[in-house]
């Protein structure tokens, strides 16, 4: 490859642009120097004819210098005059001659009473300007008809202004322009440096090579990881997403230049984006899925450009964490169950002790036929089975932290058209809620839960703690919204949420009512299920 081309290729960009730019600057200001310097010229030309011409019909028109022509200037009258109008009007010859071509005047006065060598050129009875080469050089020559009074042409009058004079006019104009033509260039040189050095910081220093490898680096980065990103500007419209952050947002293709808020509807997941809600791992729950959202501020060279937005989409692990939790939450009520029956086989142990064998048989049957007939109660009311032994477990749970759960005695769920999943879901995170907020609580510390499957699937909670206040009635779905303090491990916010995600799905309805006291209330369609598998 040639050095020099090399060179030029290793050269910074701002450099390259200045250069370039310098160059055709310079280019455009000489083409345009020397077209105007021509036009200038031919204009001085054209303008020292005509002064020339205007002299010479000036001077013709004169009735003295007809007559002195008529009587061969006897006096020498005509050079006189055509030195007088030299002096005063600056032309640098006034030349007159008879149709013979014999020179009557001229400023050369040994010329005079000569021939000129050129033949007379107004023998047509008409002026003539051109440029004449002349026994003084050359010059923007004029020739006017000399007449005398009955019209007869005599001879004629020669104007010149020589081309040093034109010269000299011309290159004060050739000085002006030029002089324009360096501000030009000084102007444009002045601007390219300062449009390198736009260019330069806008790129962050960064030459066309760099640009191009951190573009490549950027489509790799963007579409090699899983986790979905989002680059938003200072403006709040997206520079940058990749794949699978269109697939979470559900946003189609055209998206790069638009405002994130028109792109997505009026919530927490927009609130999330553009930091009107700011925080580490922030919970987001969509209508396909549960993300885990952060946002950091971006900026180079202490300026700020915007911010990068991740999303993980935690759908899978929060379902396996909640399975989990409720199974530690069974496994957490047979160890109840464990601890109630490991007291009562010490007060059967102590009352065999004693001799008391009647009275312990009646202690067994009477323990036996209470824990047999709410199991019993709730398998043959409620369906499926699954939903029996959750409902069951929260019973043993909340009685070990002296709250009674109590299912209405016309309470049924034979037949829910709801998919199971759903079902334990909705009820679990119903009743967790009502335990909690009358644990601790004084006075009575009951909940109840209601099952009705006679048009679609409806449930209500109660319970006789303090309720919902009413200012925050609308508040309690949204998700990331908790009135508790959060627990290590595990975030707040989400169950009610869940709730409202499923139920909205669903085509459902969810109402809660103001305390004193809290009141939940869901309604499932009967089609449900139906939609869900379909």
């Amino acid at each position: 490859m040639n050095p020099a081309r090399t060179w030029w290729r290793a050269r910074p960009l701002a450099s390259q642009i200045l250069v370039w730019t310098l160059c055709i600057l310079l280019l455009t200001v000489t083409l345009g120097g020397f077209v105007t310097s021509r036009i200038l010229r031919q204009n001085l030309d054209d303008q020292y004819r005509d002064r020339a011409l205007g002299i010479a019909t000036t001077f013709a028109q004169m009735p003295e210098i007809a007559a002195d022509l008529q009587t061969h200037d006897p006096r020498a009258r005509i050079q006189t005059l055509a030195e007088q109008v030299r002096r005063q009007a600056h032309p640098d010859y006034v030349v007159v001659t008879d149709l013979n071509g014999v020179r009557f005047s001229h400023p050369n006065p040994l010329l005079i009473g000569k021939t000129l060598e050129e033949p007379i050129a107004v023998l047509d009875g008409q002026p003539h300007v051109g440029t004449d080469p002349g026994s003084l050089g050359p010059s923007a020559n004029a020739k006017a008809p000399l007449f005398d009074a009955s019209g007869k042409l005599i001879g004629q009058v020669s104007v010149g202004i020589l081309e040093a004079s034109v010269d000299t006019a011309d290159w004060a104009d050739v000085s002006l322009v030029a002089a324009y033509s360096a501000l030009v260039l000084l102007i444009g040189a002045a601007g390219s440096l300062l449009l390198a050095r736009g260019i330069k910081r806008a790129t962050f220093g960064l030459e066309p090579p760099e640009i191009a490898s951190l573009l490549q680096e950027r489509e790799a980065l963007l579409h090699g990881i899983r986790e979905a990103m989002v680059g938003l500007d200072d403006d709040g419209r997206v520079t940058v997403i990749n794949s699978e952050g269109r697939r979470l947002l559900g946003l189609d293709a055209a998206v790069l230049g638009r405002p994130i808020r028109e792109l997505l509807p009026e919530g927490r997941l927009l609130d999330v984006l553009s930091g009107d809600d700011v925080g580490d791992d922030q919970v987001v729950i969509t209508d396909d899925a549960l993300l885990v959202a952060n946002r950091r501020p971006v900026s180079v060279a202490g300026r700020s450009i915007g911010a990068v937005v991740t999303l993980r989409d935690r759908t899978e692990v929060e379902v396996l964490v909640r399975d989990l939790r409720a199974t530690e939450g069974l496994i957490e009520a047979l160890r109840a169950q464990e601890h109630e029956y490991a007291n009562r086989l010490h007060v059967v142990t102590g009352l065999l002790d004693e001799g008391e064998v009647e009275q312990a048989r009646r202690f067994v049957s009477s323990i036996s036929d209470t824990s047999r007939s709410l199991g019993e109660g709730l398998r043959s009311r409620v369906e499926p089975p699954e939903l029996a032994a959750l409902i069951l477990a929260k019973v043993t749970i909340a009685a070990e932290q002296d709250v009674t759960l109590t299912v209405t005695e016309d309470s049924q769920l034979r037949q829910p058209q709801v998919p199971t999943a759903e079902l334990l879901t909705l009820i679990g995170n119903l009743l967790d809620n009502a335990i909690d907020a009358v644990v601790g609580h004084d006075g009575e510390r009951a909940v109840t839960l209601q099952l009705d499957d006679s048009d679609g699937v409806f449930a209500a909670v109660t319970d006789t703690g303090p309720g919902v206040p009413a200012e925050l009635v609308g508040e309690v779905f949204r998700d990331g919204f908790s009135t508790k303090e959060a627990r290590p491990g595990m975030r707040r916010g989400i169950g009610l949420a869940l709730v409202a995600r499923i139920v909205r799905r669903a085509g459902g309805t969810l109402d809660v009512f103001p305390g004193p006291g809290g009141r939940f209330e869901v309604w499932l369609p009967g089609s449900a299920a139906e939609e869900d598998e379909g």
